[in-house]
């Protein structure tokens, strides 16, 4: 017998939701700048060789010699409800966790839980949802799920913290692209604004569901096969953010062409009917001085949406995906949008 499970609006649960919850990253900048350590230290085994200089989605350690020495990717990542439905959360919140290491170059190997809980306002059933969701994703990746931790807390949360492996001298990094090279995008943007619509209204958007539960791997798996070697994935820092912390990292210039970037359906609807996240203006503010655009603020709007489990930006082509744009030398402006 199926036993029916409470219907709850987990979204109302949660001051943000998603990727557009996370720290603005300017604040997060000054605070990490502080801290000791962290930084990469060398080349050799047991090296950190990518650490928080530059943003990269994981942290790299050099655990093998040799011209095909291996590296172990650490990340993690967890956010509230982005959407209603338990299970969907749990699957869009580990393929995003998940995608940090995609977007390193790198295979997820094994991936714990983290959950957070309101215990006296949320059925416990539901929580089962949300790891269930998450087990499903892990499963389709291949990836080892076992394990975690969970706090009794008065909003809800949930992610994982996720370890996988690499080539070191194949990883993406936010440091390595070069001029001359195209700007790739793997999905579509709108995530941030789809899904604060969700919140307020309560319409569903399959569109968004899809995008954000689909992995990074395949077109990770591409670009390292086509020896491509800087990448990030688009998630709360919207595009613009995303690309900004990879152009100042290697020292170009990234031009937009704004009319190549692919946006969800009901995207542009709902940016005219006002549902944009607190966060996507944030960072539109964050990289607005270091910007020359010559489009109009929604436009800006748009390519400065938080994301949640969106997909790769990747310097260079990889087929099947749109080109967006181009790297070119520094010049007065590390972001230039068309």
């Amino acid at each position: 017998m199926t036993t029916q499970l409470p219907k709850v609006r987990l979204t109302q649960y949660a001051a943000g939701g998603g990727c557009a919850c996370k720290v603005p990253p300017g604040e997060l900048e000054r605070v990490l700048a502080h801290l000791p350590g962290g930084r990469a230290g060398g080349s050799g085994v047991g090296e950190l060789i990518v650490g928080l200089e530059h943003g990269d989605d994981g942290a790299a350690v050099r655990i093998d010699d040799g011209p095909e020495g291996r590296a172990v990717i650490a990340t993690a990542d967890f956010f509230t409800p982005v959407v209603d439905d338990a299970y969907d959360w749990g699957r869009i919140a580990a393929a995003n966790a998940l995608s940090d290491v995609y977007a390193m170059g790198g295979e997820p190997l094994l991936a714990v839980n983290l959950l957070a809980w309101p215990r006296d306002k949320i059925p416990f059933e539901l929580a089962a949802e949300v790891l269930r969701g998450g087990a499903d994703i892990c499963l389709a990746a291949g990836t080892h799920l076992a394990g975690g931790h969970s706090i009794d807390d008065p909003e809800p949360k949930y992610g994982l913290a996720v370890t996988g492996f690499g080539r070191a001298d194949q990883l993406l990094r936010n440091d390595a692209a070069t001029p001359g090279t195209a700007l790739t995008l793997t999905k579509p943007l709108g995530l941030g604004i789809l899904n604060n619509r969700h919140k307020a209204t309560g319409e569903r958007f399959e569109q968004a569901v899809a995008a954000m539960t689909t992995l990074n791997r395949d077109a990770s798996r591409a670009a390292v096969a086509a020896g491509l070697r800087a990448a990030t994935d688009v998630t709360g820092f919207g595009l613009l953010g995303h690309l900004y912390k990879m152009a100042r990292a290697s020292g170009v210039t990234a031009v937009v062409d704004a009319g190549a970037v692919p946006y969800l359906e009901g995207a542009r609807e709902s940016l005219r009917d006002g549902f944009v996240p607190g966060g996507s203006r944030r960072n539109l503010d964050w990289v607005r001085p270091h910007l020359d655009a010559s489009v109009a603020e929604d436009e800006l709007v748009l390519l400065a949406d938080a994301q949640t489990s969106g997909g790769l930006l990747v310097a260079g082509e990889l087929p099947g995906h749109p080109v967006i744009g181009e790297l070119v030398p520094a010049g007065e402006f590390p972001l230039v949008v068309r």
